[in-house]
């Protein structure tokens, strides 16, 4: 949202309050609150009839400084609010003739206390990372439209570049953007997204997470092309400064603060297959596709139902469709025969013809007008209401319907929608701010099911496919980048969202392969596959057509295949990579400036990205075959070529659709697998660890852990001129190791 026309004026219709200079300050503990007049004080007579911004500066944990910035204090403040950590760190507050120094572990807040100079520096250390000063923090008021909003500027730096927001289709460095913190489901063709996230970081290595759930709105370099700027409306702007000094350090502090993911089951990183939304499907289908798997040698992992398995017009009513699914209890246990497991659609709303509507509406779990009416309405379902889920005794009713399910044989299900929120004239039970509660309905819909699952399935076999999220939303996996089409620059445009994703902490991310829109060509569905197969989780889903490879071409099937056989024996590294991700706070898939903070020609990249620490993958999206990549200084390895690629510098190269460009880091260990069908195994027993190039003095490590997450086996590799000394421990001696690229050297195994 724009207040100004140009650096000099304000719009006509606004009325700013700019903090203009420091005025005193009061400690209490570790909180520093400071008074911040909006006009120079040059004497008595001046500290009348203006208006003042109070600043609170506090610290919920190390490195995190929280700045809460108010107007009139006594305007209620309501929730949701978004769970945080609070972990009562150290905090030393030390004051000079001209400044007061707010610090926890490195991170400073440097108040200027000089007449008419108001300025926060935040600092890493002595090396400053951004700035409020001069027409920054401010409150403005709308006398046209009679509201109030909140505004905060940061500074930017020379070639300081922006990422992050949530899922976001748009550019990946979102310099230049005007950004809008609101869920929608919008597809993944525009500036609309489904997972909207107020937190962003950049190339210098900090973050910053605005605690608001409400209408936030971002003009990134926009309105001034120095500032990142933030408002809401209202009377009060609250937000995290998060110093992990490089953004990688940052994602991982941003997620001790709000969270960190899951740990999803082994299973769940296998091969899922979907009915597809509105195509004609019944049991005798479904058992047709997965005995074409089969006949065709693809493993199969998890096989989806998606809206159809109920009864039209009654979503959600939970209650297979008896016309279609006359014994679903005994069909289920015939697909966990065959190694599947099942997941099944839901979402929040509960249609007018659903028995459990009335239900709903009696017991007051469905949310309401201020009037007491249910709202309802015929987008989606006829006559839908939503449940409410600030109210504890309508989590538990849905939670029952869904083990219901879960008792016949369900193992996950797909946490569909959840954006379409309303917030006109609507009353939560719990009394929460409805804006604010718009994109937060998010996150208590899929806690709901999550913390059910972990109930009745145990901690580390919960998993859901959810398409909305806020912050705080990565702990529940897995997520999915929405409604894409199926062609080139709708995968590109995916996969830019789930890099944006990743900034915000989210561990796990997946996609459909091959656009979920109309039909993609057989070439398009190959390179998605490759994609898909490269992600964390990977589904074949659809619109309105099956997404079986057989029905694209026979070679479809062949890439297919070997990708998932790949994948499979790529687990013992991904899955620790997961357990990375979930102790840490590093998402799986991460953008290149993430991985590279010191190489700059990796700051924009989106078209490739680092699986995990050690695996680079370069999606290939051109029917000519052709990719163009760029490699970071050293010798990487094509694990799939079995080229040794000199890096520093950019690629180009044709590929074709069994082979892509998918290279070990230099200086690594890669752990595979033996087993080729199935993504759940003992990763240890038969484990070959692929030794990376390595350069003179280096060393190269991997970890190997059982499925319960414990790590089991570790190898370390280190070069001393020709001499690679490896050294192994674990718990099974049935392992082999393989020396990688042209160069010739003796290997010590100790």
């Amino acid at each position: 949202m724009k207040f100004t026309n140009g650096y000099w004026r304000t719009r006509e219709e606004i009325s700013p309050l700019y903090a203009v200079e420091y005025a005193d300050k009061r400690i209490n503990g570790s909180e520093l609150t400071l008074y911040v007049p909006g006009r120079h004080i040059k004497s008595r007579g001046d500290c009348l009839d203006a208006g003042m911004l109070t600043v609170h500066l506090s610290s919920p944990m190390e490195d995190v400084i929280k700045v809460s910035v108010r107007h009139f204090e006594g305007t209620l403040y309501h929730g949701p609010f978004a769970e945080v950590l609070e972990d009562n760190p150290k905090v030393i507050i030390d004051e000079t003739d001209e400044t007061i120094v707010y610090q926890t572990g490195r991170t400073k807040a440097v108040i200027d206390k000089r007449p008419d100079a108001w300025r926060i520096g935040f600092y890493d250390g002595n090396r400053e990372l951004t700035s409020t000063s001069y027409h920054n923090m401010a409150h403005m008021t709308n006398r046209e439209l009679g509201r109030s909003y909140m505004v905060e500027q940061l500074a930017l730096d020379l070639d300081e570049l922006v990422y992050g927001l949530g899922e976001r289709f748009t550019p990946f460095v979102k310099n230049g953007q005007v950004v809008e913190i609101w869920n929608e489901d919008g597809g993944t063709a525009s500036e609309i997204a489904y997972k909207n996230v107020p937190f962003y970081i950049t190339n210098k290595g900090y973050g910053v997470l605005l605690d608001n759930e409400g209408d936030a709105s971002y003009e990134i370099a926009s309105e001034k092309v120095e500032r990142v700027q933030f408002s809401v409306e209202g009377e009060r702007l609250d937000y995290y400064f998060i110093n992990g000094s490089t953004p990688k350090g940052t994602i991982s502090k941003y997620t001790k603060l709000t969270g960190k993911p899951a740990l999803p089951p082994a299973w769940s990183f296998g091969l899922w297959l979907s009915t597809s939304f509105t195509t004609d499907y019944d049991e005798a289908t479904i058992s047709g596709f997965i005995k074409g798997m089969e006949e065709r040698k693809i493993p199969l992992h998890v096989f989806h139902f998606d809206c159809y398995w109920m009864e039209a017009y009654e979503w959600c009513n939970f209650t297979w469709d008896p016309k279609t699914f006359p014994d679903p209890k005994d069909m289920l246990k015939r697909y966990h025969e065959r190694g599947l497991k099942i997941c099944v659609w839901i979402n929040p709303y509960i249609g007018q013809k659903s028995p459990l509507f009335a239900v709903g509406m009696e017991s007051g779990y469905l949310v309401k007008k201020t009037n007491g009416d249910v709202w309802q309405s015929d987008l989606w379902q006829a006559g839908m209401g939503l449940v409410d889920f600030t109210n504890p005794e309508a989590v538990v009713w849905y939670q029952s319907k869904l083990k219901t399910l879960l008792d016949m044989g369900v193992d996950c299900f797909k946490t569909d929608f959840g954006e379409r929120i309303p917030v006109k004239d609507i009353t939560y039970f719990d009394g929460s701010d409805p804006v604010k509660m718009h994109n937060y309905y998010s996150y208590l819909y899929n806690q709901a099911v999550f913390k059910l699952l972990e109930r009745e399935r145990g901690t580390g076999e919960a998993v859901v496919f959810a398409r909305s999220a806020t912050v705080g939303g990565q702990k529940f996996p897995v997520h999915w980048g929405g409604d894409c089409s199926a062609n080139y620059p709708s995968m590109a445009e995916t996969l830019r969202s789930g890099l944006s994703l990743s900034c915000a902490g989210f561990g796990f991310w997946s996609h459909d392969i091959s656009g979920f829109e109309s039909t993609a060509p057989a070439d398009v569905y190959k390179r998605w596959c490759q994609f898909g197969l490269m992600s964390s989780h990977s589904r074949l889903h659809g619109s309105s057509s099956y997404r079986v490879p057989w029905l694209f071409d026979e070679e479809a099937c062949d890439v297919l295949r070997k990708f998932v056989k790949l994948k499979c024996r790529l687990m013992p590294y991904f899955y620790h990579q997961a357990v990375q991700s979930h102790e840490v706070g590093i998402p799986m898939m991460r953008p290149m400036f993430v991985e590279f903070p010191n190489d700059r020609t990796c700051e924009p990249l989106d078209k490739q990205y680092m699986m995990g620490d050690s695996l680079l993958v370069a999606p290939i999206f051109k029917e000519s075959k052709e990719v163009e990549y760029y490699l970071p200084e050293g010798k990487w390895y094509n694990i799939l070529t079995h080229q040794m690629i000199e890096g520093g510098r950019w690629k180009k190269e044709h590929h074709d659709y069994l082979t892509m460009p998918l290279l070990l880091r230099p200086n690594s260990i890669l752990a595979v697998g033996n087993c080729e069908i199935k993504p759940d195994y003992d990763y240890s027993d038969g484990v070959t660890f692929y030794i990376s190039p390595l350069e003179d003095g280096a060393v190269g490590e991997a970890s190997v852990t059982d499925l319960n997450g414990t790590i089991v086996m570790t190898a370390e590799a280190r070069r001393a001129g020709d001499i690679i000394t490896l050294h192994v421990e674990g718990r099974n001696e049935n392992w082999s190791y393989e020396v990688l690229g042209e160069e010739k050297q003796t290997v010590v195994v100790s």
